[in-house]
């Protein structure tokens, strides 16, 4: 990553969590139980929760191919266990107004009385602004998500606006993950090795220690891997071009905001990440690596 694109990845380290805490809000999780999802673990509304954009114009559902493709770096197996039956029980329509009843209990128990306040206000109004410059051409989850209507309240369109623009770079990264070579394993394994996480918090993507394995023994081919699994300069080279792209590929809503609406946003949103990282709710690591690139 270059210095003059330290701002996009600020952006997105600020972003993340603000919109990465619903999925481990208790709040979200009733939501998912009103539906009748299982709730005993956070897989079975995941995957109906981001996918539903994408079937909102009166699609019944969204295939298990399609998602995995999207997702990239979940196993075939895994997208195909939670997509199939998590559209036997509720449709992209109703996972959609779910969803925003629980980002709006969600905020509420985690932002107390921020949320009705004039500096979140402020924060998403800057943050609505960058999310309308992104260009979605070819994204495909940041599309859906920006075609989908701009709630009312300031703290909805908050997490509005942060999952358009995660989703916009999370586009942006699976082509940059493809371009350079990467399948998805490969892309988990590759990151695993240059330290982002230890290799047991990518099990979350339900990849069996064979399909690991051989992703393995095709990167150390390929010169990326050392024997012990670490990358070699060239694995580090190759994933630092891979965020490099991915950081230049996120630029433009930062960009179109300029710098006096960026640093702005990023000192409204300083309070709200605080409160998103003290909560409790997010897993000390992650498989994004964020704090380690």
């Amino acid at each position: 990553m270059t210095d003059e694109l330290g701002h996009v990845r600020q952006m997105w380290h600020l972003l993340e969590p603000l919109h990465a805490v619903f999925y481990y809000a208790p709040e979200v999780f009733d939501e998912a139980a009103a539906l009748g999802y299982a709730t005993d673990e956070r897989w079975p509304s995941y995957f109906v929760w981001r996918a539903a954009p994408l079937g909102a114009a009166g699609v019944d559902q969204v295939s298990a191919d399609r998602v995995g493709a999207l997702f990239h770096s979940f196993s075939p197996a895994m997208v195909g266990r939670y997509v199939p039956a998590g559209w036997g029980v509720a449709g992209p329509r109703a996972v959609l107004d779910a969803r925003e009843r629980a980002v709006d209990r969600a905020y509420r128990a985690l932002l107390g009385d921020r949320v009705d306040g004039p500096e979140l206000a402020e924060a998403a109004a800057l943050a609505r602004r960058a999310a309308e410059a992104a260009d979605v051409a070819g994204r495909p989850l940041a599309a859906a998500n920006a075609a989908l209507p701009w709630p009312d309240a300031p703290h909805l369109v908050l997490w509005h606006a942060a999952t358009i623009l995660r989703e916009h770079r999370g586009d942006g990264h699976v082509a940059a993950l493809v371009a350079a070579g990467l399948d998805p394993v490969e892309s988990l394994v590759s990151f695993a090795a240059i330290g982002a996480a230890r290799p047991e918090v990518f099990e979350s993507r339900g990849w069996s220690p064979a399909e690991w394995n051989a992703a393995r023994e095709r990167l150390a081919a390929r010169g990326l891997l050392e024997p012990d699994g670490t990358a070699t300069d060239a694995g580090r080279a190759l994933r630092a071009e891979v965020e490099r792209r991915t950081d230049e590929s996120a630029a433009g809503p930062w960009e179109a905001l300029g710098t006096e609406g960026r640093e702005r946003l990023a000192e409204l949103l300083g309070p709200l990440w605080v409160e998103a990282i003290s909560s409790g709710l997010l897993p000390s690591e992650t498989t994004l690596g964020i704090g380690k690139v």
